[in-house]
């Protein structure tokens, strides 16, 4: 992967793909990802098919993806444009750093209406290492705007 894969992704020109970020400290062999993904300040950035996204995720976090953001959605936080942090809900500090983030985008759909009425959606899901699991969705052509 190539920083433009996340590039892409992050402008919503990959909506079938699915955005991995995975903290060093939470992965037991990050070094075994690092060919398949961009390394970043603390961790590592995958850009992914779906389908192995989610099963990528899944053997990574040790969480199924689709439980997680169901759990995730049920709080609300901020989670960074770039996709690699956030402000988690329940505080700042060492205690409150994204452990995992799991991000797919949807194309603008004015049918639906609402963020979806004025451009490509990104939605994100946090799991800190405090145990919070938080959301944030956004329109991608307000993403540079967030952080």
């Amino acid at each position: 992967m190539t920083d433009s894969d996340r590039a892409a992704f992050l402008a919503g020109d990959r909506p079938e793909d699915v955005l991995i970020y995975l903290d060093e400290a939470a992965v037991s062999n990050p070094d075994a990802l690092e060919a398949h993904g961009e390394r970043v300040d603390d961790g590592l950035v995958l850009v992914l098919p779906g389908d192995k996204a989610r099963s990528v995720f899944q053997k990574a976090a040790g969480i199924d993806p689709m439980a997680f953001a169901k759990e995730a959605m049920g709080t609300e936080g901020h989670i960074d444009a770039d996709c690699t942090g956030g402000t988690c809900p329940e505080g700042d500090g060492d205690d409150h750093q994204a452990r995992f983030v799991f991000a797919f985008a949807e194309e603008q759909n004015e049918e639906v209406g609402d963020l979806y009425a004025e451009g490509d959606v990104v939605h994100a899901y946090v799991s800190c290492s405090c145990g919070t699991a938080y959301s944030d969705k956004w329109v991608v052509d307000e993403s540079e705007l967030r952080d």
